[in-house]
């Protein structure tokens, strides 16, 4: 899409939103027909998953379609409650009055989304932005072309551009948008990129949200149940062959129990994905070639304990068990594919200075059936969510908000905290002028001095 097409949508969009911002009605609306396009269109959005990563319809559904549609009922169930006006409390100070904060869309939203769950990183925080009220342009990924076709799609079939459109296209067509004023950028992909995308939106002070990732640590020490352990991890790491934000990046186990915790890995891998996952017509691929070089250059056959084959006419790589230390070049970076280090402990404190020494990660899981244990980890690590005793089902939990710290992100999302990130809340006292204390009148004297030091305390 060329520069003068992009203009156009923003100012089509600019104008609808200062001249009739959508009230309650219109937005459930909207999301009910979304949710109704959603629905007919699924086969389509299953194909083009497919075409892109080679999703199942079934991991497609629950993975993406089925979140969003979760999001949209939520939405539509308490919408309506959400912006509604809310009552605060008024201090002796201001009497006589009464308190409130109203919830304002913040106007024009730009979303970019990644390909990783194109369909679902794109949609799901349309929702909100739409539950509260804003106008939005959408940028897919590059990457997952097909999805981002369907996006397309769906979008035109679902608003009219001045509500909510699509702009197709790459670093150059992202790079103009980012140049533009927008009242909001939501951006979830690389840390690298959303350094990029902070950096441009304080040229016009536009508030973000930026959901990255990092090497989400999965601890597990000795008390943990090993069978269930390891079908929970092989499910979390290897979903979408390993290109999920919040996948367990890293395995890192008590030296006592790590044999036996790879095998049941192992067996576990063999159970979920077959002995051949390369040729399993439901195990995910590799996005790109250049994704898929990378993580072939972090295999070091030295290092393979499981797995260490790959299919470069499929862009297949098997479910994979490294052994490694922290000073490996697998351990240097966010891996984002289906190979798992693993790192021993001797100490469950040991565990956690080494992860409090690398950046803040998106998630962290901690296996363990000790309470203190649990608790500890809990307390004495920075991540932006995660599990006991299982991966990334905290996503799953519309009520709970998704978001990152620091390095792995920056506010968050899902459900009343979706609404809240698309939302600015304004402070409102409405005085009455039945009664004018006057004491805050100058001129000042001991009596006002007096009442001034007895309310304000």
């Amino acid at each position: 899409m060329n520069k003068v097409e992009i203009d156009k949508i923003l100012a089509r969009q600019r104008k609808f939103f200062s001249e009739s911002r959508p009230d309650v009605k219109t937005r459930k609306d909207a999301l009910k027909l979304l949710y109704k396009n959603i629905k007919e269109m699924t086969p389509q959005i299953c194909e083009a998953l497919k075409l892109d990563l080679n999703k199942s319809e079934t991991e497609s559904y629950m993975t993406e379609i089925g979140i969003v549609l979760g999001e949209i009922s939520h939405m539509l169930k308490h919408v309506k409650s959400y912006a509604h006006i809310q009552p605060e409390y008024t201090p002796i100070s201001n009497f006589p009055a009464k308190s409130y904060t109203m919830p304002c869309a913040y106007g024009m939203v730009l979303i970019i989304s990644p390909w990783n769950y194109p369909f679902m990183l794109a949609i799901e925080p349309l929702v909100d932005a739409i539950a509260a009220g804003n106008t939005a342009v959408i940028k897919p990924s590059e990457f997952s072309p097909n999805t981002s076709k369907v996006i397309e799609d769906l979008i035109h079939r679902t608003f009219e551009s001045m509500y909510v459109d699509v702009v197709q296209g790459a670093v150059e067509e992202c790079t103009y948008l980012l140049d533009q004023d927008f009242d909001y950028i939501f951006f979830t992909g690389s840390t690298r990129v959303g350094k990029i995308v902070m950096q441009k939106a304080a040229e016009h002070f536009t508030p973000v949200t930026l959901e990255m990732g990092g090497k989400s640590p999965c601890i597990v020490d000795s008390t943990a149940n090993l069978k269930l352990t390891a079908k929970r991890i092989v499910f979390g790491k290897f979903l979408n062959a390993g290109q999920t934000c919040v996948a367990p990046d890293y395995l890192y186990c008590d030296e006592k129990i790590k044999d036996k915790l790879i095998h049941e890995i192992a067996r576990e891998i063999v159970l979920q994905y077959s002995v051949d996952p390369i040729s399993n017509k439901n195990f995910p691929r590799i996005i790109n070639e250049k994704q898929y070089n990378r993580l072939k250059n972090l295999i070091d056959k030295d290092s393979v304990v499981f797995g260490g084959k790959f299919d470069d006419k499929k862009l297949k790589m098997e479910p994979s068990i490294l052994s490694a230390d922290f000073d490996s070049e697998i351990m240097q970076n966010e891996i984002f594919g289906p190979l798992l280090p693993v790192v021993t402990f001797k100490s469950i404190d040991e565990a956690i200075e080494q992860v409090n020494k690398k950046n803040k990660p998106l998630a962290l899981y901690i296996f363990s059936n000790d309470k203190a244990t649990q608790q500890k980890v809990l307390n004495s690590c920075d991540f932006g969510g995660g599990c006991i005793n299982d991966t990334i089902m905290h996503i799953a939990n519309g009520n709970l908000p998704f978001g990152g710290i620091k390095q792995s992100g920056i506010g968050a999302y899902h459900g009343k905290h979706g609404f809240d990130t698309f939302t600015h809340y304004k402070s409102i006292v409405h005085k009455a002028n039945w009664l004018d204390l006057p004491m805050r009148y100058q001129p000042f004297n001991k009596f006002k001095e007096f009442l001034i030091k007895l309310f304000l305390r």
